[in-house]
């Protein structure tokens, strides 16, 4: 049979038949939402790059957290700004460095009510911006990186973090933090790995959002945005080294590489709606060339679609509250 016995308008000629039928929904409890915590600040201060996103405040993150919550957000990763940097990056393991005095403090205001995720890595903490340690001649040094690696995702999880993210994209770093959490008790805190994270352009408010100190790039350690099969084959070491989750970023970018990764493994997999897909959004949107939410929307099923479980992303409070309203 075909037309005009077939008739596939027949499914979407009213919006409760488009709900009912529906292939593909967000739930507001599948999205993290990325936060930014600036050690020294008083008061929250405003992302120009990333119209509504801001650096926090020790008490306005705890604020935006609640916040979060009460949305019905399924996670916040935290990223932290410290006033002082050195090579070794050491103040993302200092117990006391903003970082994870920032997760002691989420962890205190809202509990187990969301997850309290953390990044695990050094560029934000190192003078020279990379992710890892240099060499005397200026070359990241992967297997020296990873032992501070370790020691970092100790000094989270000892903060009381549920999640960490190892985004550094040092070989080997899923195992090093594994082994490193198992050893000191910490069996339950769980491994997001950055699994595919691609040397992307479309990185570059976050540079602004963590006052990046990097010059030059990170070509010889993130992947090239050329290859696929590459990302399968990361993804499968880090599978295999202990990964709870794992995450392909960017995202609308990769839809393809989120729906390979989906096929390839049995672990949920997230995807990072990165500062530069949020930025042009925000950016036609303010200049009347979109609709703003209907867009903000129809990247995150598409992203859902592709077959990430989990999504992070800056508009996750914002499209928490509005996917209740719709559903």
């Amino acid at each position: 049979m075909s037309y005009p016995e077939i008739r596939p308008r027949r499914l979407r000629r009213t919006p409760a038949i488009r709900r009912l039928v529906s292939e593909t929904r967000v739930d507001p409890a599948e999205l993290v939402v990325p936060m930014f915590v600036k050690e020294g600040l008083t008061e929250p201060r405003a992302i120009s790059s990333l119209p509504g996103v801001l650096q926090h405040s020790r008490d306005s993150l705890r604020k935006a957290a609640v916040e979060a919550v009460q949305a019905g957000v399924g996670g916040i990763m935290l990223f932290g700004v410290p006033e002082q940097r050195d090579p070794t990056g050491s103040g993302g393991i200092d117990p006391n460095g903003i970082l994870n005095v920032a997760i002691r403090d989420v962890v205190a205001e809202v509990g187990d009510a969301t997850v309290v995720m953390s990044d695990l890595c050094l560029d934000e903490f190192t003078s020279h911006g990379h992710c890892g340690l240099l060499t005397a001649d200026g070359e990241v040094d992967n297997d020296s990186t990873l032992a501070a690696y370790a020691e970092m995702a100790v000094a989270q999880a000892a903060a009381g973090v549920g999640m960490v993210g190892p985004s550094g994209m040092m070989d080997g770093q899923v195992g090093v933090v594994r082994r490193a959490l198992d050893a000191a008790g910490h069996q339950d805190v769980a491994v997001l790995a950055y699994a595919a994270k691609y040397a992307s352009a479309f990185y570059g408010p976050f540079r602004e959002a963590v006052e990046s100190a990097l010059e030059g790039d990170r070509r010889t350690y993130q992947q090239d945005p050329a290859n696929l099969r590459e990302s399968l084959r990361e993804v499968a070491l880090d599978v295999a080294e202990g990964a709870d989750l794992v995450m392909v970023k960017p995202a609308l970018p990769y839809l393809d590489v989120v729906s390979a990764v989906r096929a390839a493994v049995d672990v949920p997999v997230a995807a990072y709606q990165v500062s530069g897909e949020y930025a042009m959004v925000e950016a036609a949107a303010a200049n009347g060339w979109i609709d703003r939410e209907r867009v903000m929307l129809e990247t995150l099923t598409s992203i859902k679609r592709a077959g990430a479980q989990v999504i992070l992303t800056y508009w996750a409070v914002e499209a928490a509250e509005l996917l209740r309203q719709r559903y």
